[in-house]
């Protein structure tokens, strides 16, 4: 790769200063504070946050919480801490406590629907397998979203006469009340479970999910208007660890999605995201729909939590064009870009059909009665038993399906065996860049039939690809190389070469590279020119570009401006305020 032009060199030193201008804290030597960037926002000034407290073990954290004016609430044993109401002007003295590990905004969740995509309406499996003997029978999954119609036909078995035989839902929990009762009142789980697991019972098959075998674990975190708090979420995960036996839960699917103020390695959500996986469990979670702007232009950089940390299966979404001819899939222009904000991993892992898909519908959810020209009748009695809907939302589902039938086929898999497997046989598309299809677009047939041959083969921990399958990848710290995928691995894209402790990434060729190391964690990214990114640790900035189309990315701000198109920072605040303001003292921290 060519030098730095005098140029950039002299924008990276201007930046450099900038940052340590509006980094008082840092340039003074003080230590980087345990708050996340919303709360360093608050701290000192007036009122009361909502957080989320993570005890470093030492001491009684609900009396340090007390002893800062606050009150502690229902307690998150997932990550060792706590629900909470601090006073803004008490939340650096807690956040600097020995005791204390961080403190976090319990920042409003949301449903990641997105609006319609055409005409190109279809059924949630995308595409065909011929793995038909693999229905996920047997695996379970669980669903964390807004609940659960309290019937419909097509989440009971049906036998070979298709007649109703049993419910798929083998248990139900309410995080948003105590009062339990099986319902959606917004919509939007009960069309993710369908994905998921409808057997297409009131449409013939034509609308059937994509594990009509598996069975489903329904934990309800999102409200009649698809609003949440992280806690919540947190709490259903923990229940779904604490299941996994019972319930044989292999997959949790959350098609759900909060703003990124922090890294992922001190981040609530995505720690418990990261319990799930070492407990065994694939965590699918949607991308999020912020790949354009206001100004309706492809932006990068919008990926939401908890999809922004590696251990979790990231999937965005393509529309399919309403034809079964994988030639014309594109990637959904709303599907979120990486890379992710603060940590600048390349996400997301993979896209799964989003646009447009079927499912099922809660007659009196929010969702039905705010859009009835997108019901869609059965073919058996009456009324309208599905209804249409786009957004990573709908993708991720797709491939929480797909891991069921995988897992079926190989229960031996883990987590991140899954996630190479599917990352491995994912089809790329030349045309479009990795931060906006990952590692291509979702193989369901080759998938399966990767699980099913690795169950089989006999070859232990590692198993020799011939052919196409040969490549050299390394991701994270997980090598596949010369044709051997190891099963505990995860694979993206070719000609990676990416590692931790002082190793870098080399990516591309013919002058087209990424250079990232640890050591210094910088990239540089580009072809000739100016055309670059270069992006440090020293200030966390990027510049990417020519003329006038450049990123200028920097911790001041915690922004990217791109042209017009601006993620991180304002977009989000906007966005998820809303659901803030609208969430706002409606329920207790206690709670």
């Amino acid at each position: 790769m060519g030098s730095l032009t005098r140029r950039a060199i002299g924008i990276i030193a201007t930046l450099l200063l900038l940052t340590l201008l509006s980094w008082p804290a840092l340039a003074a030597g003080r230590p980087p504070s345990r708050l996340d960037a919303t709360l360093a926002s608050r701290a000192g000034g007036p009122g009361i946050s909502r957080v989320i407290v993570r005890s470093t073990g030492v001491g009684d954290v609900t009396a340090k919480i007390r002893a800062h004016r606050g009150h502690a609430g229902q307690r998150l044993a997932l990550v060792d801490g706590y629900v909470a109401e601090v006073p803004n002007d008490a939340l650096e003295a807690l956040a600097a406590d020995p005791g204390v590990a961080g403190v976090h905004l319990d920042r409003p969740v949301g449903a990641l629907l997105a609006p319609g995509g055409g005409n190109d309406t279809g059924n949630a499996q995308g595409a065909s397998s011929s793995e038909g003997d693999f229905t996920g029978a047997g695996v379970g999954v669980a669903v964390i979203d807004s609940g659960l119609t309290a019937w419909h036909d097509d989440l009971a078995r049906v036998d070979a006469r298709r007649a109703l035989v049993g419910q798929r839902v083998v248990g139900f929990a309410d995080f948003t009340s105590t009062t339990n009762q099986v319902a959606d009142s917004y919509g939007h789980g009960t069309h993710v479970a369908g994905i998921v697991a409808g057997s297409g019972h009131d449409s013939e098959g034509e609308y059937a999910g994509v594990a009509q075998g598996a069975h489903l674990l329904v934990l309800k975190v999102l409200d009649g208007e698809g609003r949440g708090y992280v806690s919540d979420v947190i709490r259903a995960i923990g229940f779904a660890v604490a299941s996994r036996a019972q319930f044989n839960l292999r997959v949790i699917n959350l098609s759900i999605g909060a703003p990124v103020l922090e890294s992922y390695e001190s981040d609530p959500l995505t720690l418990a995201a990261r319990r799930a996986v070492e407990a065994g469990m694939v965590v699918v979670a949607a991308a999020g729909n912020f790949g354009k702007n206001l100004d309706d232009q492809i932006q990068y950089g919008g990926i939401t939590a908890p999809g922004n940390a590696p251990w979790v299966l990231t999937v965005g979404a393509y529309s399919h064009m309403g034809t079964p001819d994988p030639s014309d899939d594109r990637v959904a222009g709303y599907s979120s870009r990486g890379p992710t904000a603060f940590d600048f991993v390349a996400k997301p892992d993979l896209v799964a059909p989003g646009t447009r898909i079927v499912s099922l519908n809660d007659a009196g959810s929010a969702l039905a009665l705010r859009n009835p020209a997108d019901l869609v009748p059965g073919t058996s009695g009456g009324g309208y038993p599905y209804l249409t809907l786009s957004g990573t939302s709908m993708a991720a589902p797709v491939v929480s399906g797909v891991v069921a039938r995988m897992l079926q086929a190989n229960p031996a898999l883990t987590p991140n065996a899954v996630k190479a497997i599917l990352q491995y046989t994912a089809r790329v598309t030349p045309d479009v860049d990795f931060l906006s299809q990952g590692a291509g677009f979702l193989n369901t047939d080759a998938a399966v039939s990767l699980a099913r041959f690795y169950a089989s083969s006999g070859t232990g921990d590692s198993y020799t690809l011939g052919g196409d399958w040969a490549r050299h990848i390394l991701w994270g710290n997980r090598r596949v190389s010369g044709g051997v995928l190891q099963p505990w691995g995860s694979a993206w894209g070719t000609n990676i070469i990416w590692g931790s402790g002082g190793d870098n990434i080399i990516w591309g060729s013919a002058g087209d590279n990424i250079i990232w190391g640890s050591s210094g964690e910088n990239i540089i990214w580009g072809s000739s020119g100016d055309d670059n990114i270069i992006w440090g640790s020293g200030g966390d900035n990027i510049i990417w570009g020519s003329g006038e189309d450049n990123i200028i990315w920097g911790s001041g701000g915690d922004n990217i401006i791109w042209g017009s198109s601006i993620v991180w920072g304002n977009r989000l605040a906007r966005e998820f305020g809303g659901l803030a303001l609208a969430l706002g003292a409606g329920r207790a921290a206690g709670r």
